[in-house]
């Protein structure tokens, strides 16, 4: 549940790029390796990682390293945490301060 304007506040920036919102809905679908998810978007991993960063630092997706078997690297995986949130005049007026 949001709680202050500073976590509204950043909600609303991760979800005010159509970009993030096409990420957020493909990570809500399944989850994703950071170069499949690039490949997908057609946009390069760093530009990705800048965007992920955003949303993750929103609280609304997670992102895990994994090692998988003959693959001496680690991969991140990249899923949508569920989340709920109601903008209303009730949020609204029960927001605290920093």
């Amino acid at each position: 549940m949001v709680k202050t304007i500073k976590e509204l506040s950043t909600i609303a920036e991760a979800l005010s790029s159509p970009i993030r919102i096409r990420i957020l809905k493909m990570l809500v679908e399944k989850e994703w390796y950071v170069y499949e998810l690039a490949k997908t978007l057609n946009i390069s991993r760093q530009l990705l990682y800048l965007h992920l960063r955003k949303l993750e630092k929103a609280g609304l997706i997670e992102s895990e390293l994994r090692l998988e078997p003959n693959d001496p690297r680690a991969k991140k995986y990249y899923r949508a945490k569920p989340f709920r949130i109601i903008i209303d005049n009730e949020l609204i007026k029960n927001l605290k301060e920093e």
